[in-house]
């Protein structure tokens, strides 16, 4: 039974956990389904290129809205004002206007990625030197504008753990961009079909919002103790969303000025089921522990410890044997889904699936920003972000694109000692727990052998 989530909760802390935790299995679950499902049937419809192409303009819209995060929603999730009309009319339209602004600067980063390429300023071979790329960065920043105006009923809902309400709707957006995408296929099989599918995607979750979600009803409305609020705790999530986009989009930006759209495209591919796994974790983490933490940290800090390894286990356990599944079987995976044209995204996929090892400690950077320390993410990111940029690039001159995906390993792993150091001065450490379910990887690595063998079978090979 979904809750209602414009209302103050009444069930346990505990129910509504367990609740929002299996929305959120199932809901990222079938997303990612739908979404494997849909990039299987697009990649045999379009080339390889234009998803190099996509991802690039997709990462610099990422990072146009990165760069501007005040962290709206974290606020009110966070504040002890965030069921208060006022407060969220003020996030609404601090929102609103972030959302144009955005949209005019994409515009003039079009013209100026078109200028760059015509004077020749770019590799030629590069994907920032393909002619579709301006104009695919100009339409494709129109979704900013239409999700500036989404409810905060979505952040409502986060608040009280109300996830349920929020995967239906996320599905729903998934499902008419996959319509989208195939009805313009059928009419013309360009990267356009992507760009549509996105903009659909964010119109879908847009008027959904409105519609569907109980919450305050949105107006336009300036409460000047809201908005410093607001400002004062988003001035460290502004940061800290500067340095996650680049520590999480670097990878694809290095590489595409290092090799051509062809090969960046099959990276992507690769890069996309490992980010499927990952952000199914990161929804869950977000999605789920920050609220309960946050709750936790208002009302009985000193059982924030025991939380957290109560979240902990069931992230460890699913990224520890993903992590060790992907590391061995990697290639076959990528030999079953896929024509010959994506064979080297096989071992790629290999390499990455041991940054995964690294997901269960982003429940402790959930546990830091619910205590209101935000500066502990980006001082974690600042590092992760001068590890990848040094070790992807040195990697890539040394060994070259096997060499840079294992800098790209290494910028995940070695940030650990810095979230453990914060753990233990924090109160939040237990080695014990931390190593219980390690040997899962050692069982994923068994099971992605058994599938390797299984699919060696299938194919003959």
């Amino acid at each position: 039974m979904l809750a209602r989530s414009g209302e103050p909760p009444s069930t346990s802390l505990k129910w509504r956990v367990l609740s929002a935790g299996a929305w959120s299995l199932g809901g990222y679950g079938l997303n990612l389904a739908l979404r494997l499902g849909t990039n299987l049937v697009m990649t045999r419809l379009l080339v390889p290129d234009m998803f190099g192409t996509i991802a690039i303009a997709t990462i610099i819209m990422s990072g146009l809205a990165m760069f501007s995060d005040l962290g709206l929603k974290q606020s009110i999730v966070q504040s002890k004002r965030g069921n208060d009309p006022a407060f969220l009319n003020t996030a609404w339209s601090i929102q609103i206007i972030r959302g144009v602004l955005l949209w005019l600067l994409a515009l003039g980063i079009s013209m100026l990625v078109a200028h760059v390429s015509s004077r020749g300023l770019v590799p030629k071979d590069s994907v920032y030197a393909d002619p579709s790329l301006p104009w695919v960065i100009a339409v494709l920043s129109f979704g900013t504008v239409i999700a500036g105006f989404g409810s905060t009923k979505t952040a409502e809902a986060s608040r009280n753990l109300a996830l349920g309400w929020l995967m239906l709707i996320d599905l729903i957006g998934q499902i008419a961009s996959i319509i989208c995408m195939l009805g313009w296929t059928w009419v013309d099989r360009s990267i356009w079909a992507l760009v549509a599918g996105s903009i659909c995607w964010s119109l879908t979750i847009t008027l959904l919002s409105h519609i569907w979600l109980p919450g305050t009803a949105n107006r336009w409305q300036w409460d000047p103790s809201a908005f410093h609020e607001i400002f004062h705790f988003g001035e460290w999530i502004f940061f800290a969303s500067i340095l996650s986009f680049l520590a999480a989009n670097g990878d694809r930006l290095l590489l595409g000025s290092l090799v051509d759209a062809t090969l960046l495209g099959v990276y992507v591919i690769a890069f996309q089921i490992f980010s499927s796994i990952e952000q199914l974790l990161a929804g869950i983490i977000a999605g789920v522990s920050f609220p309960a933490l946050s709750e936790i940290a208002r009302e009985r800090p000193a059982a924030l410890k025991a939380s957290y390894y109560r979240i902990h286990m069931p992230v460890a356990l699913v990224a520890y044997t993903c992590s060790g599944i992907l590391m061995i079987s990697g290639h076959s995976l990528i030999e079953l889904l896929y024509d010959a044209r994506y064979a080297q995204a096989g071992w790629m996929l290999q390499v990455l699936g041991a940054a995964l090892l690294t997901a269960p400690f982003q429940i402790a950077i959930q546990c830091f920003m619910a205590l209101g320390m935000p500066h502990v993410l980006s001082r974690v990111l600042a590092l992760r972000l001068v590890v990848l940029a040094v070790a992807m690039i040195g990697g890539y001159h040394l060994f070259e694109v096997p060499g840079a995906l294992l800098g790209l390993v290494a910028s995940h792993l070695l940030c650990l000692p810095m979230i453990i150091f914060h753990c233990v001065r924090y109160g939040l450490f237990d080695l014990r727990r931390e190593l219980l379910f390690l040997p899962m990887v050692l069982v994923g690595m068994g099971a992605g052998w058994i599938f390797t063998l299984f699919v060696g079978l299938y194919t003959g090979s």
